[in-house]
Formats: structure tokens, C-alpha cells, sequence
């Protein structure tokens, strides 16, 4: 039996620096939501108050 190669079974260590670097800039410019904000928004999930993320994380 062959079975096939995952997909990430060969790490990229240069594009995990690039993606890394990217994610700290943006963290830096205050572009994250803070983790309260997510977390109240996640807790809405499966009730009748769930709804789609607020536009401004996005932006």
C-alpha cells in the first residue's frame, strides 16, 4: 500500500518566517482584536444572538 504524502509534511522555514514577520508588523500597527472582543463574540456561537464578526476586524 502507498499512501500519499501530506501536504504540510515539508515545513517551509522561510515562508513561516515571512508569514511570522507579517503577523508581527500587524500586531504592531494595533491591527489584532483583542482576545475579550473575540472570545464575548465566539460565545454567541449556537444561540440565537450568533452572528457574522464584525466588519471592522477585517479592515
Amino acid at each position: 500500500m502507498n499512501a500519499e504524502r501530506p501536504i504540510f509534511e515539508d515545513p517551509d522555514p522561510e515562508a513561516e518566517a515571512a508569514s511570522l514577520a507579517r503577523a508581527r508588523a500587524e500586531i504592531a500597527a494595533g491591527k489584532g482584536v483583542p482576545h475579550e472582543e473575540v472570545a464575548k463574540w465566539l460565545r454567541t456561537w449556537g444561540t440565537p444572538e450568533e452572528g457574522p464578526p464584525p466588519r471592522e476586524w477585517f479592515e
